[in-house]
């Protein structure tokens, strides 16, 4: 729904379209366990009775239910989250979206609120090989316990997580927790209760995210845009609008800092849509008209037919006195962690894929879209591209292609090394994928869903990020 939104808007025309690899076994193993994956590869609807066993142990069948398709499901989300690191990588792009990733809650060893396998980790451990600190930010309803669990003992990534804390899914993700040995202090929580508004999240969010790029100073940025936080959210208890949802977007894109924006839960799918396409637009600085145009899925808007929703008079528990302590409690941690070093990184372990440099044609425009091929990525040039950005762009591409073979393979290496050697840039592009497996692409759309499951704790091996690699390990 929100892919067919994009379309309809026109967004598609300033976008390029990209159709990233499936992500392989052997991918999905940097971070899960080899017995679980395969698991996740042989189970089907039809043969799960006879795996009773593996089913309990990790957690599949129940809030994670086993579905035709759900290995391949896996490899297509999975897959657009590590292709848009890659790409960010290697500066190609500076703004990565995968609304159909974000899946924050998979484990190491167990699946867990409708999450499999944890896009989200693999695509930071991808991210790590190229840069020396990450900044992950989660305003999902819900806590992102399977990101932070992963990097909780490390200092290369910094995990931010906004959500409803209390007798509420998946209950972890109190205030007091901020990290262990080298990672003390580089876990922020912000627990919030029932009703908060757009003036009371921004303020938090805007305060806080300043002080953790002051004192942090992450080289790329992961935000899971969960839209279970919206008002009117059918398992959600925020009261969010979806302008206040997406100024927190806004608000990060400004750093100008590589970004990977993923999607995350959300359960009102009509408004799971209009958020992800609204804050589509947002990154391409591209002001959507109220009025929603005409789609496939049009009838799903009523009775407004309007991009935008009204919040709830619901009252909100959040009270100024308590935001003002979860800011100052935030700020005292921040205070204490170390500046950054200036290590240099040392030889990297090779990309998970290849990089495509090539712009791949819309499957819809070639009439090979979801309903056939099951997989598509997005991605948007420049919101600033002008014409003449355009003509040297084609220059360029067009001068190496007139070259010999032989000069082409050095070019590519000499272009690889200067990729590598110099900052990350700074100009907003984005790319992504929008997967929609087929049983929820009959019910007119398809959305990432989070239901409770029990949790269970997982750490990252020290060998996925390469032991050549100076300083903090791991672990």
């Amino acid at each position: 729904m929100a892919h067919d939104l994009l379309q309809s808007y026109g967004m598609l025309e300033q976008m390029e379209v990209y159709r990233p690899e499936m992500a392989t076994e052997e991918d999905m193993t940097k971070f899960h366990t080899d017995d679980y994956v395969e698991f996740l590869r042989l189970v089907t609807p039809d043969n799960q009775h006879e795996h009773l066993r593996q089913l309990k142990r990790f957690n599949v069948g129940e809030d994670c239910p086993v579905f035709d398709g759900l290995y391949q499901f896996c490899q297509m989300y999975t897959g657009g989250s590590m292709g848009g690191a890659v790409r960010l990588n290697h500066g190609l792009n500076d703004i990565a979206v995968n609304w159909s990733g974000g899946l924050h809650h998979g484990k190491k060893c167990e699946a867990s609120g409708f999450c499999y396998i944890n896009d989200i980790v693999l695509a930071i451990l991808e991210l790590l090989k190229y840069h020396q600190r990450v900044l992950y930010i989660d305003i999902d309803i819900h806590h992102g316990d399977g990101v932070e669990e992963a990097f909780y003992t490390t200092d290369r990534v910094m995990t931010c997580s906004f959500h409803k804390f209390g007798d509420y899914f998946p209950g972890t993700g109190s205030i007091q927790d901020i990290g262990h040995e080298q990672g003390k202090y580089y876990s922020l929580n912000v627990p919030l209760r029932d009703g908060v508004d757009d003036e009371s999240f921004e303020h938090l969010f805007k305060t806080i995210i300043a002080k953790v790029m002051e004192m942090y100073q992450p080289e790329a940025i992961v935000f899971q845009g969960g839209a279970d936080s919206l008002s009117g959210d059918r398992l959600g208890c925020f009261n969010l609008s979806i302008k206040g949802h997406a100024e927190c977007l806004k608000f990060v894109k400004k750093f100008g800092v590589p970004l990977l924006v993923l999607g995350g839960g959300g359960y009102t799918i009509r408004n799971v849509a209009r958020c992800w396409a609204y804050e589509t637009g947002c990154l391409l600085d591209e002001e959507l008209e109220n009025d929603l145009p005409d789609t496939k899925y049009y009838e799903y808007y009523g009775p407004t037919y309007q991009l935008q929703i009204m919040p709830s008079n619901m009252e909100n528990q959040n009270s100024l006195d308590m935001i003002e302590k979860i800011i100052a409690k935030t700020l005292e941690n921040l205070a204490l962690i170390k500046p950054p070093s200036g290590i240099s990184m040392g030889t990297r372990p090779p990309d998970a894929m290849e990089v495509d440099r090539e712009v791949k044609e819309d499957p819809d425009q070639s009439g090979d879209g979801l309903n056939h091929a099951g997989q598509q990525g997005i991605a948007s040039r420049d919101p600033v591209w002008t014409e003449s950005k355009a003509q040297e762009h084609a220059r360029i591409r067009q001068d190496f292609n007139e070259l010999p073979v032989e000069e082409k393979r050095t070019e590519e290496v000499r272009e690889t090394q200067e990729t590598a050697a110099r900052p990350p840039p700074t100009v907003p592009v984005s790319t992504g994928t929008s997967v929609e497996p087929a049983e929820l692409r009959q019910q007119g759309g398809a959305v990432d869903v989070e239901l409770p499951a029990s949790q269970q704790g997982a750490t990252v091996p020290a060998e996925l990020v390469t032991p050549e690699v100076p300083g903090p390990e791991i672990t």
